[in-house]
């Protein structure tokens, strides 16, 4: 269950605010990961009593979605792109903007992203492929934000990628192709993008 689906009506005049909440919250993913935010965490990083959290939100995963909505809607190259009509570099944006928060594609991996923010990207996908004549816009925009979330995920295993020797006797056509290849992870999105969407390459 999303944060949005059981939003708690306001009930003090000094009730914490929820944008406050998920700005610190976003602040702690970005420090320590997934692990480093707890309501005990953030009461602590905000200065106020746990049960001051408790009576805006039911759990850290309700803070999870206020975050990872916040720092989206608070990207702006990628909200720059979402003006744009270049699909391809608003899901770069996208890739990027992931990149940056790396806690993101986890937490995308636990819950369907359902903040305002995050519909409003999934509205200028959908969009964008369906003026491109997309025969399934919505399955292809799945495959490509999955794609870009994979991706952003995996990222930091491609740095050691071109390190990593790769038997020869196993995989022959594997290492003569790796021996020669210059790994450039927003390169390797790009491709694949543009494959997704049936563009050259």
């Amino acid at each position: 269950m999303s944060y949005w689906d059981h939003v708690k009506p306001v009930r003090r005049a000094r009730a914490v605010a929820i944008d406050d909440m998920a700005r610190a919250a976003g602040g702690l993913l970005d420090e320590g990961g997934v692990q480093a935010l707890t309501v005990r965490a953030l009461a602590g990083r905000m200065g106020v009593a746990p049960a001051s959290l408790y009576s805006r939100v039911e759990s850290a995963d309700d803070l999870l979605d206020l975050a990872l909505d916040h720092t989206l809607a608070h990207d702006a190259d990628l909200q720059r792109r979402m003006e744009g009509t270049d699909l391809i570099g608003l899901y770069l944006a996208y890739y990027r903007h992931l990149r940056r928060h790396p806690w993101a594609p986890r937490v995308i991996g636990l819950r369907a992203p359902r903040g305002p923010a995050y519909l409003r990207l999934s509205e200028r996908f959908c969009a964008l492929l369906e003026d491109d004549g997309a025969a399934d816009p919505l399955t292809t925009a799945y495959a490509m934000s999955n794609f870009v979330i994979g991706s952003a995920m995996t990222d930091p295993i491609v740095e050691s990628e071109r390190e990593s020797p790769v038997d020869d006797e196993i995989a022959p056509v594997y290492a003569r192709l790796h021996a020669r290849h210059d790994p450039d992870a927003e390169a390797i999105v790009d491709a694949g993008l543009r494959a997704l969407h049936g563009l050259p390459v």
